[in-house]
């Protein structure tokens, strides 16, 4: 199925023919700056024509910093590692602190320890223990007066040696040449010194180390003597404090008979615990005899079998239970063979009865001697309880004075504990004073060693730093340079080719004036934010019309660069005979949809940017590529594959006449670009046409877009 459309008087479908086309002019560097796109090429020939301007620096730069480290003297540089992990005998800490685990130290401890390596005092020691302060690298002065040096010291840029004293010349030496540092995530100390002598430094940062050590020990002893110094006066102190308040608790305890029996507990307390398990004793001892002879009470008077531990116990019981059992035997005996009318039966019988008789008056007499045993209970209970108040009495009467007694008892008990302590503390101070090596903070864990590499200076990183930054900025200048020209304000002028006079059917020619070529415009950007506002209704857009010339790919290009500014656009071109999509696109020989329906490109290969503007462009194939090949089924599919990515496709469809038109009106909005000749009519026909072939909604251009139809930059876009 193909699209026709009939024109004005005439009974016939006529399709839409294009005419031939000139080539229309490629984009000067100058258009491209005016887009604000980068022209790469003219800033390479800039700089590729001032190359002098950057290789003499360059090699001026390299040469100075050559001389200058090779002037420079050496300085060779030594490392030594303190590992600080608070180590200590087990033997000399506190008994209390014997089975607890160190808490690991943390980064605030690790830092204070390298404050402590950068002590002055110790800078002091070391600095007399190498004679570091007689040789001339450590001391200016020593070296002889330089008229250099005086001169920047009289300016105020550097610092007159004979104004210091000798020991802050070294001490400035010293620090400038030593580093101390922890080491990331560990808890070691980097100990570092430089010297212009390598045995030096190795000498000096071992001492470093070593000196850091012994100043942890001397510290530790000297606390332990001072706190041994301290606890002797306060022993002396403390043991006449605990013998007067141990007097006075005896004293209280002998005037207020507060004497103390066994367990450390007052003699009335002790009593009134005894009796008070006596009284419990006794309660239960009552409370169960009077249940024992409730319940054989209760059996007697119900007739049941009497099953009480108590009257089972019993000798006679027992002996009348057997008796009673033989009875039974023998009455089972003679009823197997005699009447119950029998003198036999009626003797065992009556003997049967007898010993149940006597059986309920042996458990009546123990359930009487139940109660009695629980009356018995009952008065000791009351005797108990009457004793118990008593002593209750006394020990209230008493209260008063247990609670003085207490109270110094608890501050003797007080005073014996702090003494105590105090006289454990002493004697580990005591022990930790007498012995000569106490431990440090750390230990040793690599010494410094000879260095026969320089440290200073860094000949290869200082020639390639000083050559490089030189590079970097002479060519960043002359790239501004370049960039501040090609980039300053211009007039341009848009060339296009002369087009050919049309004729209208009066046979005059057009032309065209700057009102007509703003009116079009407008109407393209009145098209433009029409589609924008439409959003996912007008995703896909398709042009064509029955202009003659390249109209219809102008005025799909002009369309495309206005709706560029808020959306993401790509140009299809489906009309296969225009040379102005390639004229335009930043790789003119891409290839295009022939060659992706024939597998010999991809889609990352067969979309191109627009030279002018951000809108994406899809040519129909590179030259001489086979029409046929855009009838193929895998075309729809393409331009489905465009629509999920883009938020508009604008197909370029010419005449149309050569197109499926299940492609060019599924789910599509079309513009026409009629010819300026058009009748009214005819133009009214078309659109009813075009709506019946299923487009969803039909725009008619009131004219077509021309190459000289350019405006001003910035405001608007040319459409070629």
């Amino acid at each position: 199925m193909r699209l026709a459309f009939w024109r004005a008087g005439e009974d016939k479908a006529v399709g839409l023919q294009a005419a031939a086309r000139p080539e229309p002019p490629v984009p000067t560097p100058s258009a491209a700056s005016q887009a604000g796109d980068l022209d790469l090429h003219a800033l390479g020939r800039a700089l590729l024509q001032k190359r002098g301007w950057i290789i003499v620096p360059t090699a001026l730069a390299l040469l100075l910093s050559l001389a200058a480290v090779n002037m420079v003297t050496p300085r060779y540089k030594s490392e030594a590692r303190i590992l600080v992990d608070g180590r200590e005998n087990v033997f000399l800490r506190p008994n209390g602190e014997r089975n607890e685990e160190r808490t690991a130290l943390d980064a605030e401890a690790v830092a204070s320890q390298v404050q402590l390596l950068q002590s002055r005092d110790l800078a002091r020691e070391i600095i007399r223990k190498n004679k570091l302060a007689e040789l001339p690298e450590f001391d200016p002065v020593l070296r002889g007066s330089s008229p250099l040096r005086s001169l920047l010291a009289l300016f105020g840029i550097g610092r007159d040696p004979f104004s210091l004293t000798p020991e802050e010349r070294v001490l400035a030496a010293y620090y400038e040449r030593f580093t101390a540092y922890a080491v990331d995530k560990s808890r070691v100390i980097a100990v570092e010194f430089q010297s212009r002598d390598p045995e030096l430094a190795a000498r000096v940062a071992n001492s470093i180390a070593e000196g850091y050590l012994v100043l942890q020990q001397d510290a530790r002893q000297q606390q332990a003597k001072s706190a041994g110094q301290w606890l002797s006066g306060e022993i002396e102190s403390l043991r006449r404090k605990v013998a007067e308040a141990e007097s006075r608790v005896e004293d209280f305890r002998s005037r207020s008979s507060l004497f103390v029996g066994t367990n450390n507990t007052s003699l009335s307390n002790q009593q009134m615990g005894e009796l008070n398990t006596q009284l419990n004793n006794a309660r239960a001892l009552k409370s169960d005899a009077e249940s024992k002879a409730r319940l054989i009470k209760e059996m007697l008077q119900t007739g049941r079998p009497i099953e009480a531990s108590e009257v089972l116990n019993s000798e006679l019981i027992r002996r009348l239970s057997e008796q009673r059992v033989t009875l039974r035997a023998q009455l089972a005996e003679q009823s197997s063979t005699l009447l119950d009318g029998h003198p036999r039966i009626k003797e065992l019988r009556a003997q049967l009865a007898d010993l149940d008789r006597q059986l309920r008056e042996e458990a009546g007499k123990v359930s009487r001697s139940l109660e009695n045993d629980a009356r018995i209970a009952g008065g000791r209970v009351d005797g108990l309880s009457a004793s118990l108040d008593q002593l209750k009495k006394q020990a209230s009467a008493s209260n008063g004075q247990d609670v003085q007694l207490r109270a110094l008892e608890r501050e003797a008990k007080a005073q014996r504990d702090l003494l105590e302590s105090y006289l454990a503390k002493y004697r580990e101070a005591t022990t930790r004073e007498n012995i000569e090596a106490a431990p440090a903070d750390g230990r040793i864990i690599s010494r410094a060693t000879v260095s026969n590499t320089p440290a200073y200076p860094k000949k290869l990183p200082i020639l390639l730093i000083a050559t490089l930054a030189t590079l970097l900025l002479t060519s960043g200048a002359i790239a501004t340079g370049e960039l501040l020209r090609m980039t300053a304000p211009r007039t341009y002028a848009v060339s296009a080719p002369s087009a050919a006079p049309e004729s209208v059917p009066g046979g005059s020619r057009t032309d065209f004036s700057r009102g007509e070529i703003a009116a079009g415009i407008a109407e393209i950007q009145q098209l433009a934010d029409h589609l924008l506002d439409a959003g996912a209704a007008a995703r896909k857009v398709t042009i064509l019309g029955t202009a003659s010339g390249d109209s219809v790919t102008l005025t799909t290009l002009t369309l495309a660069r206005l709706m560029v500014r808020r959306a993401k656009i790509v140009v299809v071109d489906l009309a296969a005979s225009s040379p102005t999509i390639a004229a335009v696109s930043a790789d003119p020989a891409a290839p295009g949809l022939a060659e992706l329906m024939q597998g010999a490109a991809s889609f990352a290969q067969i979309i191109t940017r627009d030279r002018l503007s951000r809108v994406h462009l899809v040519s129909a194939g590179q030259p001489g590529f086979d029409p046929a090949q855009l009838q193929s089924p895998r075309l729809t599919l393409a331009i489905d594959a465009l629509l999920r990515v883009y938020d508009h496709v604008l197909l370029d469809a010419g005449a149309g006449s050569q197109l499926p038109a299940e492609l060019l009106t599924s789910q599509a909005r079309a513009v026409v670009v009629p010819d300026a000749s058009m009748a009214a009519d005819a133009r009214a026909s078309m659109r009813d046409q075009l709506t019946a072939a299923g487009f969803l909604e039909v725009t008619m251009l009131s004219r077509p877009c021309r190459a000289s139809d350019a405006v001003e930059p910035g405001l608007r876009v040319a459409a070629a």
